[in-house]
């Protein structure tokens, strides 16, 4: 599986200034309203739909199929341009504002807010029901692209962190399950933990810094990063829950992993080369981890590999960011009822079984279609699979990616993990600055 969509969506600092009211958009399409419609079937003979792909997210083969069934139904041709990931920020938003934008654009999910809050993205809420097809999409795929209660983006695939673990390492310390409670978890690396002493060995590597495995914890015992009423954001790690959830991070980075590892994040060391050195028994990756740990030591093979969704103190699995892909529809685009009519067939059970899962190997847009993957999944894979059934978003705020770009987000974690500040003293700095940010016009 690929992971170029997790370090895009992680690194990426949207400094949008399109400066641009909603449009309206050519055909029978609108841009909001209330009520409920279903996306028309019109024709398009003669015309061609412009569509906007990430390098790397979609095989050629899964939009083949897409653009064949597009164009039986709709008589109209389908013109895809491969993008690179390389300033695709400042291409999109300058792309958006233009009055010949792509039809259809593969956004990251995170991204969606900041395009929809600038008016660039068609408002798909009057949609939403005939696009999802009888399916439940995935929450970190559909919540950060629903902003003040509208929809601006359609999921499309998603890729989830679980445990991945050393299988014979747990072995030689007895384990021959996956746990599936938090308790059972502990208990498990408490055993690994005392055959393995060396002071650089990480029972369960997790670096301070890595504020996707800490908002797990977080999330798992019911905070949140930020909420919104009335127009107004307020950022939330001084509540109660989600400062139990800061302290159950803490608590458990501070057993299970070294102490070096507080101030860190996962590519400095790298957390892959970690584990396949042998320097840990488990770490929370995605998927893609898989493969680099593998071409990092060959001798260590999908055999002795193993992975499980990560039990949380709350009786279920923490709560996962999902990174993946949303699919937008420009605002100035003059082929709307075209490009939903393409977006609903990519977001359709068929397509997302057969290609998006069947020959990319994403996890699909739905609960529906991981549910019914499971019977085909390999043991290595069921972990991610299942740990995505669970997910929460970032907000979905247009400024929220300047928090994640100033790293203020990663500070606030490994300061708790050090100890060089409490739970209490780090929320406040974060809180104070995110509320600022948040809600800036």
């Amino acid at each position: 599986m690929r992971t170029k969509k997790f370090a895009a969506a992680a690194a990426v600092a949207l400094t949008l200034a399109l400066g641009m009211s909603a449009c309206s958009s050519a055909g029978t399409a609108g841009s909001g309203g209330g009520g409920t419609k279903d996306v028309a079937s019109v024709k398009g003979d003669g015309k061609t739909l412009t569509v906007w792909a990430m390098t790397g997210d979609y095989s050629d083969k899964t939009i083949a199929a897409i653009n064949k069934e597009f164009t039986a139904k709709t008589g109209a041709k389908v013109r895809v341009q491969i993008q690179q990931w390389d300033g695709i920020t400042t291409k999109v938003s300058t792309a958006l504002a233009t009055n010949t934008p792509p039809d259809v654009l593969d956004l990251g999910n995170t991204q969606v807010a900041s395009y929809a809050a600038n008016g660039a993205l068609l408002d798909l809420t009057p949609y939403k029901k005939d696009l999802a097809q009888g399916q439940t999409w995935l929450d970190g795929l559909s919540d950060p692209a629903t902003v003040d209660g509208s929809l601006y983006g359609v999921p499309g695939f998603a890729g989830a962190r679980a445990v991945i673990y050393n299988k014979q390492m747990w072995a030689d310390a007895g384990i021959t399950s996956a746990p599936t409670t938090y308790e059972e978890l502990t208990a498990d690396l408490d055993k690994v933990k005392a055959k393995n002493t060396a002071s650089d060995f990480s029972t369960f590597y997790m670096p301070g810094q890595y504020w996707y495995a800490g908002m797990q914890f977080v999330w798992d015992a019911g905070g949140q990063i930020a909420s919104e009423k009335d127009g107004k954001w307020s950022a939330g790690f001084g509540d109660a829950k989600a400062q139990q959830g800061l302290q159950d991070f803490k608590d458990f980075a501070t057993a299970y992993s070294t102490k070096a590892s507080a101030t860190l994040n996962t590519d400095s060391p790298d957390m892959n080369q970690i584990f396949a050195d042998g320097k840990a028994s488990a770490i929370l990756s995605t998927s893609g981890a898989l493969g680099l740990i593998e071409k990092a030591n060959p001798k260590m093979t999908a055999d002795q590999l193993g992975s499980f969704p990560f039990p949380g103190k709350s009786g279920k699995t923490q709560p996962v960011m999902l990174g993946g892909s949303d699919w937008g529809i420009a605002a100035k685009s003059k082929n709307t009822d075209l490009a939903l009519q393409w977006t609903k067939i990519a977001a359709g059970p068929d397509v997302q079984s057969k290609y998006v899962y069947g020959d990319n190997g994403w996890i699909p847009n739905s609960t529906d279609g991981i549910k019914a993957a499971d019977s085909t999944l390999s043991d290595i894979n069921k972990g991610f699979f299942t740990a995505a059934l669970n997910s929460k978003a970032t907000p979905a705020n247009a400024r929220w990616a300047d928090l994640e770009g100033d790293q203020s987000i990663n500070d606030l974690f490994s300061s708790i993990v050090s100890g060089s500040k409490t739970p209490e003293e780090a929320a406040a700095t974060f809180d104070k600055a995110a509320d600022s940010t948040l809600n800036k016009k």
